[in-house]
């Protein structure tokens, strides 16, 4: 049973959270991301950066906080009091042969000579492919007691960063959600802002599944407020987790509880569940907030820390291509403090199938 207030939801009268925090016009403001709209500045993907916001506290989870003091409690499976989102976006399933001499050269140098040598060969032998690795990730989530969900690419040769034909690896997603794990689409560059082009790859995902698909995530997280969730509730899909910053991890609009968006153009909400992205792998370490292995598992430590006081979701993202060496150790390290603070550990798809 889920509390009737879950989901933050401005189209029901009866949500009296929604009532109180319309009243805060600050929390308002910072919920429904209005210094997103009408941008002048945007980074190289033309995304809305943490280093551009007025909020500075994006640590602190402040609108879930309000709700939480003003009654706010989510249930979950098994009396768990948190729940953790587990994804992985699958940017490339095979190295390039340029990748493959630089990602190489690195492992080597950071003494992984067993990584160095698989990648080396990845390129003629699958078994040898450190990002064909599927099998094992759902291996590593299963001794935990977890499930996640796979976001793949379903582009077209000759599209922006295309690496692979999604029917080619029909057998493979087979396997995935046979295993019970979720598939949800990864949309392309111009996705967030392309209805058509979402419909497309939408299509393109399930006629190779059989089925339905209702998950999503734009590729290099790019995403306009309040267009993409828009684009997004037209093409059908029931959730998304793509709202976070790639420059720095935390509380975009200081929720860390799914939610429904509301347009503030149109005064209305959107149809769409929001399961707010919180950590994405790089952008820990040298990409981005360029923390080491100790701050780096001390900072997400205290990030689950301050979810599980809330009784909120935290959602983490680790692509297939940082399931090695220390990565994948680091990763493990997240799913063993998760599992031993008793957490609902699992999938998009059954956190929006709880809350919806």
């Amino acid at each position: 049973m889920v509390h009737d207030s879950y989901v933050v939801n401005p189209g029901t009268k009866k949500n009296i959270m929604y009532e109180k925090l319309k009243e805060n016009t600050e929390l308002w403001d910072l919920f429904t991301r209005k210094e997103e709209y009408n941008l002048t500045f945007s980074d190289q993907y033309n995304r809305f950066p943490y280093y551009l916001s007025s909020h500075r506290s994006i640590f602190e989870p402040s609108v879930s906080k309000f709700l939480f003091e003003n009654g706010l409690r989510p249930q979950y499976p098994d009396e768990k009091k948190f729940a953790v989102c587990l994804t992985h976006d699958i940017d490339i399933i095979q190295p390039s042969r340029l990748y493959s001499v630089s990602e190489a050269t690195r492992a080597f140098v950071k003494g992984n000579l067993t990584d160095a040598i698989k990648i080396s060969f990845s390129r003629v032998n699958k078994k040898l492919n450190p990002y064909w690795n599927f099998k094992e990730i759902i291996e590593l989530e299963a001794k935990y007691d977890a499930k996640s969900s796979f976001y793949f690419l379903t582009l077209e040769s000759g599209e922006s960063d295309y690496s692979y034909n999604i029917e080619d690896i029909k057998d493979e997603l087979s396997n995935i959600s046979d295993n019970g794990w979720e598939l949800g689409l990864h949309g392309g560059n111009e996705s967030y802002n392309n209805l058509e082009d979402i419909k497309k790859k939408k299509q393109k995902l399930e006629k190779v599944l059989g089925k339905k698909v209702i998950g999503y995530r734009n590729h290099y997280l790019r995403f306009k407020v309040p267009n993409t969730w828009e684009l997004l509730s037209k093409a059908g899909f029931k959730y998304d987790s793509t709202f976070g910053y790639a420059d720095c991890a935390g509380f975009r609009n200081g929720m860390c509880h799914p939610f429904k968006p509301f347009n503030v153009n149109t005064g209305q909400q959107i149809d769409i569940l929001e399961i707010p992205l919180t950590i994405m792998d790089c952008t820990l370490f040298e990409d981005y907030m360029q923390l080491d292995f100790k701050k780096a598992l001390e900072f997400v430590k205290n990030l689950i820390d301050t979810v599980e006081q809330y009784n909120g979701v935290i959602t983490i993202l680790w692509h297939n291509t940082y399931m090695q060496g220390e990565n994948l150790k680091f990763y493990e390290k997240i799913l063993e403090y998760c599992s031993k603070k008793n957490a609902w550990i699992t999938s998009g798809e059954e956190i929006c199938n709880l809350v919806s």
